[in-house]
C-alpha cells in the first residue's frame, strides 16, 4: 500500500524551454519590512500561468529503500495535475474534486477523494494546496492580520499570531523574489509534520518557479523523504491531460 501511495504523489510534485534561467537570491533582509509587506509581495508574486509542462526527476527514500524516476509533468492552473511515467506505465490526473490514477505494474487504480494523498503526507490537503506546494507558494493562504514576523537570520520567518489548536506552522520567505524558502507544518497530537524546502528556483519567462525543493513527511513510525529537481519547464502551450482507467485493473481500498 505505501508503495502504491508513493506512485501517486510523487505525480502530484513537478520539452526545452525558450527562456530558463537560475534565481539567484542576494540574502539581504530588510528589517523595516513588516509582516504585511511581506504577506503582500509573496500574494503580488504568485505564479499566473494557463498550462505548464515539465520533466521531473524524483529521488524517494524511505528507510534503507530508495528510488529515483523521472516523470512528466503536466498543469493546467488551478484545474488539473497531470503526470505520466515512461510508456504511461503510471498515469494520475487531479482535479479540485477528484484524484485518478492507475499502476499497469501491478494493474491496480484509485478513483477517489483526497484520503490517499493527505495519508501519505500526513496532513489533509486539497488541489489547492498542493498546486501551492509545487509552485513554491504558502499551502494555505496568507493573510496579513493573521501572521507577524520574527527574527531569522537569511529570511523572512512567519507565524500566525494566534496558535492554531490543530497545527503549527511557519514559513520561510526568501527576501530577494518572496517565494518561500520553507514551509513546515506539524500536527503535535498526531505526531505528524510535513517540511518543505525550495532549494533552488527559476526563472521561465518572467515567473519564478521552484528548480530543486524536497519534502520530508514524518509520522510516529516512518519518515518519507522526496527529492525533486523539475527541468526542461514550459508555458502556456496548448496541453491535454488524458486519463482512462485499463479495463480489468483492481480498484485500491484505504482501510
Amino acid at each position: 500500500m505505501k508503495k502504491r501511495i508513493y506512485s501517486i504523489v510523487i505525480g502530484l510534485l513537478f520539452v526545452g524551454c525558450k527562456s530558463t534561467e537560475l534565481v539567484k537570491s542576494s540574502g539581504t533582509l530588510d528589517s523595516n519590512m513588516s509582516a504585511k509587506q511581506i504577506i503582500k509581495n509573496h500574494n503580488k508574486l504568485q505564479s499566473k500561468f494557463t498550462t505548464l509542462q515539465g520533466r521531473l526527476k524524483v529521488e524517494y527514500i524511505q528507510g534503507d529503500h530508495s528510488e529515483t524516476h523521472t516523470l512528466t509533468l503536466r498543469m493546467g492552473h488551478d484545474n488539473t495535475i497531470w503526470v505520466n511515467a515512461f510508456l504511461n506505465m503510471v498515469r494520475v490526473k487531479i482535479t479540485p474534486d477528484r484524484v485518478r490514477f492507475y499502476n499497469k505494474l501491478d494493474k491496480t487504480y484509485f478513483d477517489g477523494d483526497y484520503a490517499l494523498i493527505s495519508d501519505f503526507l500526513g496532513t489533509d490537503l486539497q488541489f489547492e494546496n498542493l498546486q501551492n506546494l509545487l509552485l513554491g507558494e504558502a499551502i494555505f493562504d496568507l493573510k496579513p492580520k493573521e501572521f507577524q514576523k520574527i527574527n531569522h537570520p537569511s529570511s523572512y520567518k512567519l507565524i500566525p499570531k494566534r496558535p492554531n489548536t490543530l497545527f503549527d506552522l511557519f514559513y520561510l520567505i526568501n527576501p530577494t523574489y518572496f517565494k518561500l524558502d520553507t514551509q513546515h507544518l506539524s500536527q503535535p497530537l498526531k505526531k505528524n509534520s510535513l517540511n518543505i524546502q525550495y532549494r533552488s528556483y527559476q526563472n521561465v519567462n518572467g515567473l519564478v518557479l521552484p528548480e530543486d525543493l524536497s519534502i520530508r513527511a514524518t509520522n510516529t513510525n516512518e519518515q518519507t523523504l522526496l527529492n525533486l529537481n523539475i527541468k526542461s519547464v514550459s508555458l502556456d502551450d496548448p496541453l491535454r491531460f488524458p486519463f482512462k482507467t485499463p479495463k480489468g485493473f483492481k480498484a485500491i481500498e484505504l482501510k
